[in-house]
């Protein structure tokens, strides 16, 4: 009744990273016919680096705000790179103010679902980095501005 039971650990250095899941383009997202019934018919814009693409990605990141502090994630500088594909594959790199944040679990998600959710982004993968470490200077005038830092 009271035996000790007898628990084996091993160690190890390194576990792979599961595969990613690819939309295949016969599951791909449909636009809402109604929206593009109102709106007339347009094409989703091409992706590529200095893109319409792009550009889009960065409003929508502009749009989650940090929830600490009332500046959004794009302009407080935690956002490092946004690295759009020709085929519609986002990579955004981006950093917390620090490792011990409280979002450090749920905004790179937030970050990954916002990105999804653009028109014409296929697939979208979120690299959090600490190297350079994020420090005030990497805020813009805008985020100065409205912490009244200038």
């Amino acid at each position: 009744m009271n035996r000790e039971k007898k628990i084996e650990t091993e160690k190890v250095d390194a576990v792979e990273t599961p595969p990613r899941a690819r939309v295949t383009p016969e599951f791909e997202r449909k636009k809402d016919y109604l929206a593009g019934f109102l709106a007339g018919d347009k094409e989703e814009p091409k992706g590529g680096a200095g893109s319409d693409l792009q550009a889009t990605v960065v409003d929508v990141l502009k749009s989650i705000y940090d929830p600490e502090i009332p500046v959004d994630i794009y302009e407080l500088g935690l956002i490092y790179g946004v690295d759009i594909s020709e085929d519609g594959d986002a990579t955004i790199t981006m950093t917390l103010t620090t490792p011990h944040c409280p979002v450090a679990e749920s905004l790179p998600q937030e970050v990954e679902l916002r990105v999804m959710s653009v028109p014409g982004i296929r697939d979208a993968v979120v690299n959090l980095v600490w190297d350079p470490p994020w420090d005030p200077s990497k805020m813009s005038d805008e985020a100065r501005l409205e912490l009244g830092m200038l």
